[in-house]
């Protein structure tokens, strides 16, 4: 899953797309954005399959182990000429083309981009934005493309890159690269809306009419947009730097660091103090891309470079950011520390930061002196090495705030202790509780890969694992006695239930059937069934 990964889905994807309406949790397990819904203890994901892509919300709690739980799900699917992310979000060398914006906006709900189908089938055309305001409450909001526009040479140059919700002005403003920004005030009872330019020249922000002589000189990119919680103030993400647009109609530089040569395709402001993170990329020679981040925090006067620290948090000279090719996705604040979700082009690498108000401190050094600042599957944030799209902050309850991370091939995972332990929530069919129903996904393994043992109970438990041959023949015993929660969805822990194709002694089991018992201490036995290929040690 390395490159055109939206072109590549796996089989499982397919079954899940063609069944997705009738699944138990999210539309697909190829999910590219999570965010909040603004209830505590629910969460919007969205997700693709094969052909369609849709929306679910998850209804959440916290078990007794400390897990967190689905209670309910609700799902619906976009129609199939629209869908959120575009199609090249994996492959695309831009850092403002690689993320999936989105917001909570009130009314307006889970608002997302949209995208239709060009004249190749694929989907780069910007067709304006997704306002998500309930299950079956999903409105397609067009956005014309500006007369100045229409001989730009590519539609991704006026894609939505970004959003701003201001709740006491009821505006939703997007940010559309060279469209500037629109706005979409919804507060009387017909909606008043407009595009405005950002004019470098003059310091203003002008009207994007039809008569409007635009240039990519006087008229900077506006690939983000994001609302200061205390002034007030639109902080703009630009071709030519940081700059602010006040609600009393101001507009100045926000920034001598991040000036006219500085091309900041991404910013987000939160946390307690409230910090500013920004990031640059641009084109170099060859095709090459430098790219940096920075932060602003509360009390300085410019933003600095984000510093990288080793396990003994000593500064690290080289920019660990831009030898990496990283690109933000997301962020999500929490007190003083921000998760920063990155990926890079061709998604080989993903993961997130931890920025501290010290800076990024590596968490690992290997045995080649190789520090590892980036959290993902080997820290337990996933369970399966797979791509993360994208990071939230939400009020899980009324005294926890949860963080929830969206990935390309698993589901989502949600922690309720900031990113110390981590759930796994994926869609698959449903089970019947009380191990009615075992299943091993996949069912065919090779030894050395994983097959999980899927199953729910009732009430919390103690589970003991068994794994047989095809004359039941005892060959392993995965778990002897483990706790497992209740759960609605379904009762396994995924970094243990699972069987690799070995036996009690680490040898690979040779090719054939086996059969899995799971038993719990209230007299319920469920049996499943796998098949390896054999392998060698």
């Amino acid at each position: 899953m390395k490159t055109d990964l939206l072109k590549r889905i796996a089989s499982v994807a397919v079954l899940a797309a063609a069944s997705s309406l009738g699944a138990e949790t999210l539309f697909s397990n190829y999910a590219l954005n999570v965010n909040e819904s603004g209830t505590p203890g629910s969460l919007w994901v969205f997700s693709r399959g094969n052909v369609y892509s849709g929306v679910a919300l998850l209804e959440l709690g916290i078990g007794s182990s400390g897990t967190v739980q689905v209670t309910q799900s609700s799902l619906e699917q976009l129609s199939d000429s629209v869908t959120a992310t575009q199609d090249g979000i994996f492959s695309d060398v831009l850092a403002e083309n690689r993320r999936t914006a989105s917001t909570y906006a009130g009314k307006l709900g889970y608002v997302l981009p949209m995208f239709g189908l060009d004249d190749g089938g694929n989907y780069l055309q910007p067709n304006g934005f997704l306002s998500v305001r309930g299950v079956n409450d999903v409105y397609e909001m067009p956005l014309d493309v500006p007369a100045p526009l229409e001989d730009l040479d590519s539609a991704m140059h006026y894609a939505v890159g970004g959003f701003a919700y201001d709740s006491s002005a009821k505006t939703l403003w997007i940010a559309r690269g060279a469209a500037g920004l629109r706005s979409h005030n919804f507060a009387g009872s017909k909606t008043v809306a407009a595009d405005l330019v950002l004019n470098a020249a003059t310091s203003t922000m002008d009207s994007l009419k039809s008569r409007y002589k635009w240039s990519a000189k006087d008229n900077p990119y506006i690939y983000d947009v994001k609302r200061h919680p205390e002034t007030g103030d639109l902080w703009l993400a630009t071709s030519r730097g940081v700059w602010t647009y006040s609600p009393a109609g101001t507009v100045k530089r926000a920034s001598t660091v991040l000036g006219d040569d500085a091309r900041v395709t991404g910013l987000w402001l939160g946390g307690e103090p409230l910090q500013i993170i920004a990031e640059t990329s641009s084109k170099g020679k060859e095709s090459s891309v430098h790219g940096a981040l920075w932060r602003l925090k509360d009390g300085e006067k410019d933003f600095a470079k984000a510093v990288f620290l080793d396990t003994a948090g000593k500064t690290v000279k080289k920019d660990v950011y831009d030898d990496g090719d990283f690109t933000v996705s997301s962020v999500a604040f929490m007190g003083n520390t921000a998760f920063v979700a990155v990926g890079t082009s061709g998604a080989s690498v993903s993961g997130y930061f931890k920025l501290e108000p010290e800076g990024i401190r590596a968490w690992d050094v290997d045995d080649d002196g190789r520090h590892n600042w980036l959290y993902g599957y080997e820290t337990g944030a996933t369970d399966r090495d797979v791509v993360i799209t994208s990071i939230c902050a939400f009020p899980l309850t009324k005294s926890v705030t949860g963080l929830a991370i969206s990935t390309y091939g698993n589901g989502i995972s949600v922690s309720a202790d900031s990113g110390a332990t981590w759930s796994t929530i994926l869609n698959r069919h449903k089970l019947g509780s009380d191990l009615g129903s075992i299943r091993m996904v996949p069912s065919v393994i090779t030894a050395g890969d994983q097959s999980l043992v899927s199953y729910k109970v009732k009430k919390d438990s103690k589970i003991t694992i068994d794994v047989f041959s095809y004359d039941m023949r005892k060959v392993r015993t995965i778990v002897k006695s483990a706790h497992r929660d209740a759960d609605a969805s379904r009762s396994t822990n995924p970094k243990e239930d699972f069987w690799d194709g070995y036996d009690e002694y680490g040898r690979p089991c040779t090719m054939g059937v086996y059969y899995v018992r799971v038993k719990d201490n209230h007299g319920h036995v469920g049996w499943g069934k796998v098949m390896t290929l054999g392998g060698r040690k």
